[in-house]
């Protein structure tokens, strides 16, 4: 218990950055909202007190209680954790002349201190804040500046307390890992047992002993999340865990079958159901998004609803929920709201099936459950497959959804998705896909006039979907993949590409 690390969130963009660089490090850290009462100090090694949007001198700003922390177990403030350890203890925190943010180098480190070991002067270091330290008070001592921020570094005296005015979680810190390491390793002694080995070997342990001799039914989707938990769980209880991977006939070209087969053979139990004549019938005549989305919905409920009661003695319902969606939050006002969302991989169960949920991944951030697959022998095609909309197609075809045109675009969106596989540019895109359009655009076939759809090819890069950037693909490669699309594609007479960025627009067009 002692090599955790306790993570106080006061409402920073950057707090699962903290735990995502911790983690980095295979040091095992959780995150709670400052107030929280779901926490117990004394099962942590050390504590980060994250950033801010607040100001130290607001009356309305975060206000811990470290009693049972400072002076008591490591301690590192970032940000305003910093500029909360310098106003509450003796010194002054003011309103900055300029806001500082951005790039900044280390202009000053103390000599022979450990929390800079390592760190050469000059290296960068970001800034983002509109408060600065003036005085630090009188058994602090200063141990780093910038050029504009004299106050940047501090550790307490007699204290393992230490406090930076600058962020070591993103990337734009040089050698922020490498203080991070520091600090937890060198300072706080937390051992770094936390990695993919460690997890699967532990969390086996938990699953057998908490699920016994009990059955589980888990909803395969052929993505990341949902393979790994099955696997975890097939691990712990073997035959005793019922996958179900349902076909809506929204899927890429023979995905059903192509991903079906690997499943079994990673040795998994699981049953395949075509229910995409049942999707398309719900969809029939509906072009609203959400109305798709909802019906899309529904219908995979009664469909795992109606394979589950197929099943007996059934206790447990498995997900894929991974830590993004659990961590509680702190919201704009300073209090801690209630968790984030409930994320379903198998979009909400009714009521009346009373199963209990067990949840393997839910600890876990979406680049660790991929090391963790990869340490269960997962096939690196499936572990790197590209994000796909539970939604599937259905949201890629805009406007009403027939068989012909899941049928057209699974053809355009295979030859672009294998196009790149083949271009090596598939793992240099984090999610690419193809959307077919509501309009028909005049061509030329021949000697003929054509008067068919357009489609939209669209690849992006990002980390976690929030954000992403349109791709750069090379004109060379695009002016093939449409002309073999217009080639092979009945029905398709024009494909552009689409350079819109998130924001202001979204990745998926519906």
């Amino acid at each position: 218990m002692q090599h955790k690390v306790l993570i106080l969130d006061f409402g920073s963009q950057y707090t699962q950055l903290i735990a995502r660089r911790v983690r980095e490090l295979n040091i095992y850290c959780e995150i709670f909202p400052f107030n929280s009462k779901n926490f117990n100090v004394s099962n942590f090694g050390t504590v980060i007190l994250s950033g801010s949007p607040f100001s130290v001198r607001n009356g309305d700003a975060p206000s811990p209680d470290l009693t049972l922390i400072k002076g008591k177990i490591p301690l590192l403030g970032v940000c305003f954790g910093a500029q909360y350890l310098a106003h509450n203890y003796g010194g002054k925190v003011a309103s900055s002349n300029t806001r500082e943010y951005g790039r900044a180098n280390l202009s000053f480190v103390k000599k022979d201190e450990l929390f800079f070991e390592g760190v050469e002067l000059g290296s960068q270091v970001w800034m983002s804040h509109s408060d600065t330290i003036v005085d630090l008070p009188q058994e602090f001592e200063l141990i780093g500046s910038t050029h504009d921020v004299k106050n940047a570094a501090f550790k307490i005296k007699n204290e393992v307390t230490y406090g930076i005015q600058f962020h070591p979680e993103v990337y734009h810190t040089s050698d922020g890992l490498k203080i991070l390491e520091n600090f937890l390793v060198k300072i706080a002694k937390i051992e770094q047992t936390w990695t993919p080995d460690s997890f699967v070997d532990s969390t086996v342990k938990k699953l057998k002993k908490k699920l016994g001799d009990d059955k589980v039914v888990l909803g395969l989707s052929g993505g990341v999340d949902s393979t790994v938990a099955a696997t975890l769980l097939s691990k712990a209880i073997g035959k005793n865990l019922y996958c179900i991977f349902v076909n809506n006939g929204l899927l890429r070209k023979n995905e059903f079958e192509s991903v079906l087969e690997q499943y079994y053979g990673m040795g998994l139990n699981v049953k395949g159901v075509d229910a995409s004549a049942r999707f398309l019938k719900a969809l029939e005549g509906k072009t609203d998004p959400e109305e798709k989305r909802k019906a899309i919905g529904k219908t995979f409920i009664d469909v795992f609803d109606d394979e589950a009661h197929l099943l007996e003695g059934v206790k447990w319902l498995g997900q894929g929920t991974i830590y993004p969606d659990v961590i509680e939050s702190v919201s704009v006002s300073g209090g801690p709201s209630a968790t984030i969302k409930s994320h379903h991989n198998v979009g909400g169960l009714p009521d009346f099936m009373k199963l209990k949920i067990v949840e393997p991944l839910k600890m876990l951030f979406k680049d660790e459950v991929r090391r963790v697959g990869a340490s269960l022998g997962i096939d690196a095609e499936l572990l790197g497959r590209h994000p796909f909309p539970g939604p599937g197609l259905g949201i890629r075809i805009l406007g009403d959804i027939t068989e012909e045109k899941v049928r057209m675009l699974q053809e355009v969106d295979a030859i672009f998705i294998n196009g790149l596989k083949e271009a090596g540019l598939y793992d240099k895109v984090w999610q690419a896909g193809a959307m077919l359009l509501p309009v028909n655009s005049v061509g030329v076939m021949g000697d003929e006039r054509t008067y068919e759809k357009a489609v939209v090819l669209r690849a992006v890069e990002s980390t976690d979907g929030m954000t992403a950037d349109w791709v750069n693909l090379p004109y060379e490669f695009l002016q093939k993949i449409s002309n073999t699309i217009i080639n092979n594609v009945k029905g398709v007479n024009r494909v552009v590409y689409d350079i819109s960025s998130k924001p202001p627009a979204t990745i998926e067009w519906e």
